[in-house]
């Protein structure tokens, strides 16, 4: 007997544990502080440099929108772009598989 469906089997599966352990592990850690990445990475290289982070710059200049719309209109846009080379791709593949 063949398992037609046994990929998406699994991917349900891995999906429904990941939930699991993400539900696990955000209940074990109540009163936990988390910070994005840019306020760990500048306090790391604050700490290695023996320099306050206050002092800390980095050395290439970044830029910032001039206002959130636009700042959330580049990040709408950059999501589309990704969406579209993930469905590419994923239509790619079954493409292929349809191929007589």
């Amino acid at each position: 007997m063949k398992f037609r469906y046994t990929l998406e089997i699994l991917a349900v599966i891995a999906i429904v544990v990941f939930i699991a352990a993400f539900l696990y592990t955000s209940s074990t850690m109540r009163g936990a502080e988390f910070a994005g990445s840019d306020t760990v990475g500048s306090g790391l290289v604050a700490e290695l440099s023996n320099t306050s982070e206050e002092n800390f710059r980095p050395l290439i200049p970044q830029w910032e929108p001039p206002s959130g719309e636009i700042e959330s209109c580049l990040f709408a846009l950059q999501a589309a772009i990704g969406g579209i080379l993930v469905g590419g791709v994923f239509g790619y593949w079954i493409g292929q598989k349809k191929k007589p």
